[in-house]
This record gives structure tokens, sequence and C-alpha cells, in this order.
């Protein structure tokens, strides 16, 4: 466990830099676009805030939110992974299957179902319920990765071929995406340009997906570094 945790924590640390390099170069002048037309549109309203932090400021903080959100997530994807596999047996697609599964339930089924906005979008009137509706999509996207995981499992147990076995798991991942479509939508005007919001959720679902590429990458080749290691000299591995 100790050493599943430590390899989370490393891999975090590179899949939380590669997305924060990420939209710090791509995502964050997007950003910029978007709190520049909700500025002026604020001064042609007549009002008047003032920003706690500049936006220059707010890039750095961009940059270390993000590396400390992949340190979060290495820590969680090392704990389980630790608990789920301890054999160290393919740890190359081990890493990657976990990986692809907490961006499936974290990342993808909330973006397709409540995609992020940029500032001006939204009813400050309706932000807890839209945060409500957003916190049940991440439950319905863990259920459906662990469901999908005890699917794989369980026809793998059984003998099942590959193909079958991949059709139902694609089957569970489907139909929790389309579970998340009982949820009411959302139905707050959108005064952004549509082209923007959508090179905002777009470059925002891919900082997330490269961080946890990073993470499951990294995770991976640790394990297969590992395992090499061992396999040329059993005495190295309580130095792993």
């Amino acid at each position: 466990m100790l050493t599943s945790l430590k390899r989370g924590v490393l891999s975090g640390a590179v899949g939380g830099a590669l997305a924060g390099a990420f939209g710090y170069l791509l995502a964050e002048p997007v950003m910029d676009q978007a709190v520049a037309l909700e500025a002026a549109r604020q001064r042609a309203a007549g009002e008047h805030t003032v920003d706690t932090f500049s936006r220059s400021t707010q890039h750095v903080g961009f940059l270390f939110a993000t590396l400390a959100v992949g340190l979060a997530f290495g820590v969680l994807y090392g704990v389980v992974h630790g608990l789920l596999h301890k054999d160290g047996a393919d740890p190359w697609g081990r890493a990657l299957r976990l990986a692809g599964g907490g961006f499936f339930a974290l990342a993808l089924v909330p973006f397709i179902r409540y995609p992020s906005n940029p500032p001006g979008v939204g009813d400050p009137a309706t932000i807890d319920s839209r945060s409500h509706l957003w916190t049940v999509t991440l439950v319905i996207g863990l259920v459906g990765a662990v469901l999908a995981g005890l699917v794989a499992r369980g026809l793998l147990e059984r003998g099942v071929r590959a193909c079958l076995r991949q059709l139902a798991v694609a089957g569970v991942l489907l139909g929790t995406v389309g579970l998340t479509f009982v949820l009411p939508p959302n139905t707050d005007e959108i005064a952004v340009p549509v082209g923007l919001v959508w090179q905002f959720r777009l470059l925002s679902l891919t900082t997330l997906a490269l961080l946890w590429a990073g993470l499951g990458v990294t995770f991976g080749l640790l394990g297969e570094r590992a395992a090499a290691t061992v396999s040329s000299d059993p005495r190295e591995l309580s130095a792993l």
C-alpha cells in the first residue's frame, strides 16, 4: 500500500503539472476573454465590483490549484489501486483502466450532463441547485464506474470472451450516462458567445483528460519499471 501511495503522489504531481501547463497556456486565455466580456457587461449595467485578486495572480493560483488537485487525485488513486491490486500483475493495463474509470466518473459524466461554463454564464440564484445536480452526476458516475469494473471482473472469472466483456462494460457505461439525463436540464441563459462557451468547455475537459492521462501513464510506467527490476533482481524488491 505504501508503495502504491508513493507512486500515486508522484503520478498525481505529473498529471497535475501537465494539466496545469496546458490550462495555463490554452484555457486561461479563453477565461480572460470571458472575464473581459463579463466586466464589460457589468459596466454597461452600472454594476461595480472589485476583484479580490488580479488575473495575473489568478493565473498563478490556477497552476498551484491544478497541481494540488493532481496530488489529491494521486493519493486517492494510489489508495484505490493498492486496495484493488495487491499482486503486481499487469501494472500497465491496470493503471490505465483505473485512470480511465476515474476520468469517466469524475470528469466525463458530469461534463456530458452539465458542462462547465466560463464567467458570465449562469444565474447566481441557481448556483446551489446546479451544484447539487452536478454532485449527483458525480455519484452516478462513480457508481457506474464501479459497476462496470465489477461486471468486467465477474465476466472474466466466468471465462467470457473479451469482446463480450467489453460490450457489457460499454453497455454499463452508456447506461450510466443515460441515467444522468433523468436529472433536470440547466435552463440558465447563456449571454456569452456560444463559440467562446464551447471553446472553454472543451479546453476544460481536455485539461482534466490530461490530468488523468498523466496520472495513469506515469503510474503504469512506474509499475512496469518496478516489475522489470524485480524480474531481473528479486533482491531489489525491498528498495521499490
